[in-house]
């Protein structure tokens, strides 16, 4: 057998028509085949089809499988495909899913009495709705299942694959194992046998990792063309469709893969499970951007938080200054935000508003001690009866800055930023883990941090990541900010960058391309000669090189103390806007939008006058896209309406 790829799939189809018992399905905008428990003979192919120069099993190999599966019941098998003797009952080989487990046979002649040998990869769990794509690579005892191009699961066994495996009068079949007992009932896209090598480098060298192809049959290529009035589809495909009309509608796990039809902006929305992504739409460009709401606050307001209650409303939480009134929450009503909820807060400096499971969450994090000298931050969490946020677990925390929440293989996390402690700004900063059990967050990791500002969690294909804003070690300013990664159930050191009284991360995606930008406030060092201007320098761009493994800087950018970049799109194009707080002499300094130029990278588009700017949101509604900044120097935060053509 020669090293090329063997289609087992293409071979189920060979002339693009679909055996019985098949049929092609669309999910989530890819397609598959789904298979049923028809005579399972219609599944199946000589494996002299695949082997045609000859009629042995090769000794090393990689099994490419892209699937996507069903909830499984407890205790039930399903076979994604099997090899059989025609004369005998046993799996030749085969390749089998349990729930949380995938089991790799094979059967041995010389070794264990002719018995048939199981390879068991535990932990892995597929059932979550979700196309994900398997190397399953072997070699003698060896065996090593990939799943989405994370860290492999290597399995040494006993026994191992046979060196001389016949296939003489042997047959393949999909998604069973010749009988209507185990049949694979979810969907299958990539099924392949790379005779002689470890595809994962082949898999593993895109982006999008979870429908990595190596080969695909030619009818699962491209969605079918709209056919002319009088021809009917080239291949039969279904799909469960629903198009909603009118206002923006929710956008949650329930209406996934749900259509939205924006009448105004004559725009057709996909639901991710979280966001509308445009589908078809009359693209817009930025024109200009003019004032449209003065939002007057309690009191300066250090931080905002928009978020979306589903079937209640959008909001904005914002941080504000002082202990009286406290901070508050607006609610979007009639086109403006308007005061909904005042909660008590010991100058706060961040909201972040997040979900688990149906349960609801607003956390602050608090800087100040209260009136009885305890300093804690809080977590509140939305009560469906009374409409509002209601206290639900304190923990204490040291000057806090800023709350991170995210979600690494189904499990809660929040961690929180530890400025200082008293006059000591090396302290440490804290993940907390969800205990469902108990229903609380209790501390799972401490990572030391230096007069910290920010978190910033984002993934990159399966591994996740968490940056970290140093802004100040007691003596300097010039402090190395570091990015961490998750691995073998914690954060890792991935990579230290410099940065200058970092305060911000924000990392965001152009295309295929990853980039996460520092905002730098301001330089000094104890030990220095002072600058001409501690607040006038450079905020960096970054970009990760997959190759070095690492972030490179892409790009410098003047700023004045900057505090918060915050990254947006309008039509096809992207923008980040700058938070410029102080430019050494005065509060009042322009904040840029600036304007993703491809080659030339970021360039100024729109300079906005700003007044001791501290942070920037951007949000759409169903009349448009706008920005929210907040001012730490005055109670007053604009929101702006981004005008396009």
């Amino acid at each position: 057998t020669d090293l090329r790829p063997l289609d087992i799939l293409s071979e189920v189809v060979p002339t693009g028509r679909l055996a019985r018992g098949m049929r092609v399905l669309q999910v989530q905008g890819v397609l598959g085949f789904q298979l049923t428990a028809s005579p399972a003979r219609t599944l199946g192919f000589p494996a002299s089809r695949l082997f045609v120069h000859c009629d042995r099993f090769p000794e090393e190999f990689s099994i490419i499988v892209t699937l996507r599966v069903l909830g499984v019941p407890t205790k039930r098998n399903e076979y994604v495909f099997t090899l059989m003797a025609e004369e005998s009952p046993s799996v030749l080989v085969g390749l089998r899913y349990a729930p949380d487990k995938l089991h790799f046979l094979f059967w041995s002649q010389e070794r264990a009495g002719g018995w048939q040998t199981r390879v068991t990869f535990s932990n892995v769990s597929l059932s979550d709705d979700q196309w994900h794509t398997l190397v399953l690579a072997v070699s003698g005892h060896s065996f090593s299942l990939t799943v989405d191009c994370s860290i492999p699961k290597d399995v040494v066994v006993e026994t191992p694959f046979p060196a001389s495996l016949s296939v003489k009068r042997a047959s393949f079949y999909l998604g069973n194992r010749r009988r209507r007992k185990g049949v694979f009932t979810g969907l299958l896209r990539q099924l392949v046998l790379l005779p002689g090598a470890d595809a994962t480098p082949q898999i593993c060298n895109a982006m999008n990792f979870n429908v990595a192809t190596l080969s695909v049959p030619a009818v699962l290529q491209d969605l079918p063309v709209k056919p002319a009035s009088n021809e009917v589809l080239k291949y039969p495909y279904e799909t469960d469709t629903k198009v909603t009309l009118g206002s923006r509608p929710p956008c949650t796990k329930q209406e996934k893969a749900q259509f939205w039809f924006n009448a105004s902006r004559r725009g057709l929305y996909l639901c991710n499970g979280s966001t509308w992504i445009s589908m078809l739409e009359v693209k817009q460009r930025l024109d200009y951007v003019e004032e449209y709401q003065n939002l007057v606050t309690n009191s300066e307001t250090m931080g905002v938080e928009v978020f979306t209650i589903p079937k209640v409303g959008l909001f904005v939480a914002a941080a504000n200054r002082y202990t009286s009134p406290g901070s508050a929450i607006y609610k979007w009503t009639d086109g403006k935000f308007v005061p909904y909820q005042n909660i008590p807060t010991y100058q706060a400096q961040s909201w972040k508003y997040f979900t688990i499971g149906k349960k609801i969450f607003l956390a602050v994090a608090n800087f100040e001690q209260n009136d009885r000298g305890q300093e804690f931050s809080v977590i509140y969490k939305w009560s469906r009866r009374k409409e509002k946020f209601i206290p639900y677990q304190r923990i204490t925390t040291h000057s806090a800055r800023d709350w991170e929440a995210f979600v690494i293989e189904g499990e809660a996390f929040l961690a929180v930023v530890n400025h200082r402690e008293g006059n000591n700004h090396n302290i440490d900063s804290v993940i907390y883990r969800w205990n469902p059990r108990t229903g609380l967050f209790e501390t799972n990791q401490t990572i030391p941090t230096s007069g910290a500002y920010d978190w910033e969690f984002f993934t990159i294909g399966p591994y996740s990541f968490l940056a970290v804003a140093n802004t100040f070690n007691g003596t300097s300013t010039k402090i190395y900010s570091h990015i961490y990664i998750w691995l073998s159930g914690s954060f890792q050191l991935f990579q230290s960058i410099l940065t200058f009284g970092a305060a911000d991360w924000e990392v965001f995606h152009i295309g295929d391309r990853v980039f996460l930008a520092v905002a730098n406030s301001h330089s000094y060092d104890s030990g220095m000669p002072a600058p001409s201007n501690f607040y006038a320098i450079n905020s960096s761009i970054y970009e990760l090189n997959i190759t070095a493994q690492m972030f490179v800087k892409f790009q410098d950018l003047l700023t004045y103390s900057a505090l918060d970049w915050e990254f947006f799109s309008v039509g096809d194009d992207s923008f980040l806007v700058v938070a410029n707080s102080f430019d050494g002499f005065t509060f009042s300094v322009n904040s840029i939008i600036y304007r993703w130029q491809g080659y030339e990278g970021f360039v100024a588009a729109h300079h906005l006058p700003t007044v001791g700017c501290r942070d920037w949101e951007a949000f759409h509604t169903a009349e448009g896209s706008y920005l929210l900044y907040s001012s730490a120097k005055e109670p007053l935060s604009k929101v702006l309406k981004l005008k396009t053509t």
